[in-house]
């Protein structure tokens, strides 16, 4: 709990050192990186993850079968002994019965010597997992006309949690049986700063979610999704929109988030622009 709260302090600080320059391109890089981990690590608050911070590896790890909701940032390699490291980690990780996780690696020049030491223990690099997009918050483009019916409200009790649970989870193709965990965890967590969690209704229907984490100077978009049929009608871009706007009131300037192949024009349309590419390692331990 204390390093969660280490972590959540640096977090909430991001209020005191917004990022303002756009142009500053290595900035901006840097903090949708650290967003993204932050996000991650934020959600150790909750008793049902493991949340481990060490000098080489910091890892997140919870009960959900889920690539992204198991992470491992690796930040520096020892001199000796790299090999040992990783295969303590994933042996720590099969005997919690985690069954995917990803493995995220820091640009610099021990990445070409990591990757062989990943490589060599199992795990897929995948290249352009996402691709990396921030837009300047002062020129965001209005969202196109969306549906009669269509409302856009904050999560804030248990209840509505689950609802959005769902959603997200139909969205992202989550089995119906790992709700009752991802809700679990997620609500130690989410219902306080540095989180707003929001769902739309489409005439008093739940259809599509989004969450705002600010962190890192920056206001990270996540967790965007939209049920299939009610695709095509620019909810997706409203969903994303109302946290950004918010985000902006607060003082916010730059927007960041990971985009799939699928949202990128829709982020787009909004004024996002690709600041490069996610690239992980993956590891199921039904494949080893």
């Amino acid at each position: 709990m204390e390093r969660w709260k280490s972590i959540a302090t640096s977090a909430i600080s991001s209020v005191q050192n917004i990022l303002t320059d756009f142009s500053d391109t290595g900035s901006v890089k840097a903090s949708i990186r650290a967003n993204w981990e932050n996000y991650h690590y934020c959600l150790g608050k909750s008793l049902t993850v493991e949340l481990s911070i060490s000098r080489y590896l910091t890892w997140l790890i919870t009960a959900m079968p889920d690539h992204f909701m198991n992470v491992v940032v690796c930040t520096e390699l020892p001199t000796e002994g790299a090999d040992e490291l990783i295969l303590n980690a994933l042996t720590h990780f099969r005997s919690r019965n985690i069954e995917k996780l990803s493995w995220v690696t820091r640009e610099g020049g021990q990445a070409t010597e990591l990757r062989k030491h990943l490589i060599a223990n199992g795990l897929t690099f995948r290249e352009s997992y996402a691709i990396e997009m921030a837009v300047d918050l002062t020129n965001l483009r209005e969202v196109t006309p969306t549906p009669n019916g269509l409302q856009i409200i904050r999560v804030e009790d248990y209840s509505t949690l689950k609802e959005w649970i769902h959603v997200a989870s139909v969205g992202f193709g989550v089995p119906n049986k790992i709700e009752a965990v991802w809700c679990d965890f997620f609500e130690e967590a989410v219902f306080e700063h540095p989180f707003q969690t929001y769902l739309a209704l489409l005439n008093g229907k739940p259809v599509a979610t989004s969450q705002l984490f600010t962190s890192a100077g920056v206001a990270g978009i996540y967790n965007v999704t939209c049920l299939s049929e009610a695709r095509g009608q620019g909810i997706g871009a409203a969903i994303t929109t109302a946290p950004l706007l918010d985000a902006r009131a607060m003082g916010f300037h730059i927007g960041i988030l990971q985009a799939s192949a699928m949202g990128h024009s829709v982020y787009q349309r909004l004024g996002f622009q690709d600041f490069g590419k996610l690239d992980v390692y993956l590891w199921n331990q039904d494949k080893q």
